[in-house]
């Protein structure tokens, strides 16, 4: 049978071909993961759809493969006995034994390792079926992989003992090339959908400068209390609270049926920086959540994605999205790319103690640039300047957010 790439995510198109976890020959059981593949949000392993050995693959690593192509011939169990025939069940010769127990050997133990797992390995040149797993089940975690890679290196460190007699000859060295890094998977899909969106929507970004100084000073008084909330927690429910006042940012354009359609609940999305790229874990109803809720989800959230272990249920969805560079440094703005077919998306950025004249007087106070960028089809600049207004507000004074929340 063909086994096909399927959806495996919302509005999945396509997906690179990262590595084969099985090789022709191999035996499998349904649901025995055999390739591994990467779309523009995660990556994710495709398992066999039934028992029965891998005859061939259709596709190469590093290709890029549209949705419904044909991954590799799986034979099943059922069709290989079938090919048997009569007199070979009577009186079995001892080449149809012997291919018996070459099938039999050909059968492959399931692997139980995570995708993240398996590019580590991968990438150190480590052969995951030598490696004992420790996890439940005998599930190899990371810790395994990285305690194979240091036993390795240690093999490899051995003293090479040069013999004084020798007389060494230099040689000619090669000119000097660049270095050169695949240009798929992640980062791939990355690019393609940043080119869609600057394509498809007419950017318009508007900067604000936020006092944080209250609420620096409102979260200092909750770690008193053993209480710890992210800055970026309170931004997010400031930002519901917005999104409920000015719907039009929570939307979506269809231009096919020429309707701008407000959506009611507000799934926000996090932007995360990756060792494989960015990707956008998605909190959802925050409009029915609390400040500390999202708190926790979010941290939960962004070590998953950190570990490339979300699901697709937990990367897609979003209604908006925010960016939070702060905690990068040496950012006085930007202008960020809308999530399509989202809306808007705003970014916050370093916090900087700056003088600020106040009722005439120059005072010192924490202050922190946003950036805020619309689609300029279904917005004005007016309305987004309304909007970050009250964002502001309800930044700088937390009390008023308080009040927001009863």
């Amino acid at each position: 049978m063909e086994v096909k790439l399927h959806d495996i995510g919302e509005g999945m198109t396509e997906a690179d071909i990262n590595c084969f976890l099985v090789k022709p020959g191999d035996y499998v059981q349904a649901d025995d993961p055999i390739i591994e593949v990467q779309t523009d949000k995660m990556t994710a392993e495709i398992p066999a759809p039934r028992a029965g050995f891998v005859r061939e693959f259709k596709v190469q690593i590093g290709e890029t493969v549209p949705v419904g192509t044909t991954l590799l011939i799986l034979e099943e169990t059922g069709s290989v006995n079938n090919k048997t025939t009569q007199s070979d069940l009577k009186s079995p010769s001892l080449e149809s034994m012997n291919h018996h127990v070459v099938m039999i050997s050909n059968q492959k133990k399931r692997i139980l390792a995570s995708p993240f797992t398996r590019k580590i390995a991968r990438e150190n040149g480590i052969n995951i079926e030598n490696v004992k797993g420790t996890g439940p089940a005998g599930r190899i975690t990371d810790e395994d992989i990285y305690k194979m890679i240091v036993s390795k290196k240690e093999e490899i460190d051995i003293p090479i003992q040069i013999n004084s007699n020798e007389q060494i000859t230099p040689t000619e060295q090669p000119p000097t090339q660049a270095d050169t890094i695949p240009f798929r998977g992640r980062r791939k899909q990355i690019a393609k959908k940043m080119v869609h969106s600057l394509y498809t929507i007419p950017h318009c970004t508007h900067f604000e400068e936020v006092d944080v100084t209250e609420l620096i000073a409102f979260r200092t008084e909750l770690k008193k209390m053993n209480q710890t909330i992210s800055a970026t927690a309170f931004f997010i429910k400031a930002l519901s609270i917005c999104l409920t006042e000015f719907p039009i940012f929570n939307a979506r354009l269809d231009e096919e049926n020429e309707v701008i359609v407000l959506q009611k609940d507000h799934h926000i999305g996090l932007a995360v920086d990756t060792e494989d790229g960015l990707i956008v874990p998605v909190i959802r109803n925050v409009n029915s959540k609390s400040i500390r809720s999202i708190h926790n989800e979010m941290k939960h959230l962004t070590e998953k994605a950190l570990a490339n272990k979300l699901s697709v249920k937990e990367i897609t969805g979003g209604t908006f999205t925010i960016s939070n560079v702060g905690p990068l440094g040496g950012s006085f703005g930007a202008t960020p790319i809308i999530q399509h077919p989202e809306v808007a998306l705003v970014s916050f950025h370093k916090t900087k103690k700056l003088p600020v004249v106040i009722d005439d007087q120059i005072v010192i106070r924490s202050m922190m640039n946003i950036s805020m960028s619309f689609d300029h089809r279904v917005a004005d600049g007016a309305t987004a300047v309304r909007f970050t207004n009250r964002l502001t507000q309800l930044i700088q004074d937390p009390k008023l957010l308080m009040l927001e929340l009863v």
